[in-house]
């Protein structure tokens, strides 16, 4: 690739990731200011665990509003990015500032989480997920950096073309904390003999009764730290599979920027 076309390239990825970057802000602070809200309503005395209850219908509300919000992220991927990968890694990069960025604006609206450790509920679908804000805030910087790195690798140095192997560890990554975030409510329903109602547990009155009186203790570190691991290394033999790629691109315009 020219040195002159991959100056225009990298000014054009680089507006898109701007933009991409001032979206997610903006929807991680209206986010939090309908958090806001919500918990001068349910928890005006500040949010802990055990949860304030609320019935079947709003927490049907609350499973929409969170459809809504993943219909939106994914949409901005799908508008960024020219075809799959690229509207997947822009829909990483933005689902992660959003993400992080809902939290700092709770932190400026309302002095929470007190730290990193506090407790969580991050979303309800498919059923709730539970952790440290911590965990949440190192799946979002990881996925900015995922993101970024495809982008940059397939507008820059692509087509890019992921083989099957990096495939496999980004997706077990992703499971793996998937099943972490997910494990508390999991072991609560199985114990409870909830299972055979999964599909309808948002309408049943008893199961909401024991989610609301729960308080998680500990968190599946394990299982979490273990899926980063896999997906950073993924993302790490993408990289290297790349190398050459990156090294003379970066020479290219290491040459430009001396002239």
């Amino acid at each position: 690739m020219q040195i002159s076309q991959i100056q225009i390239e990298s000014k054009a990825v680089m507006a898109k990731l701007l933009w991409v970057g001032v979206f997610s802000i903006a929807m991680g602070f209206l986010e939090a200011i309908v958090v806001v809200y919500l918990r001068k309503i349910y928890y005006p005395g500040g949010f802990l665990f055990p949860m304030s209850p609320v019935s079947p219908q709003m927490y049907l509300v609350e499973l929409v509003r969170e459809v809504a919000t993943l219909v939106m992220l994914v949409s901005i991927g799908f508008l960024a990015g020219k075809k799959g990968l690229q509207r997947l890694a822009y829909f990483l990069i933005s689902f992660g500032v959003w993400d992080i960025f809902y939290y700092v604006a709770l932190k400026l609206f309302l002095g929470w989480p007190d730290s990193l450790l506090t407790w969580d509920v991050l979303f309800l679908i498919p059923l709730p997920w539970l952790g440290p804000v911590i965990a949440p805030v190192l799946v979002s910087l990881s996925m900015i950096w995922i993101g970024i790195n495809l982008i940059l690798l397939d507008e820059l140095d692509g087509p890019l073309a992921l083989k099957a192997d990096k495939w496999l560890l980004l997706i077990a990554g992703c499971g793996l904390i998937f099943i972490s975030f997910i494990w508390n409510y999991t072991a609560l329903i199985i114990r409870s003999g909830f299972l055979p109602q999964f599909f309808i547990l948002a309408e049943n009155s008893e199961f909401l009764h024991i989610v609301y009186n729960y308080v998680p203790e500990d968190f599946n570190w394990f299982l979490f730290f273990a899926g980063e691991l896999l997906a950073v290394f993924g993302m790490l033999k993408v990289l290297f599979q790349y190398r050459r790629l990156i090294q003379e691109t970066a020479r290219e315009l290491g040459a430009q920027f001396r002239m």
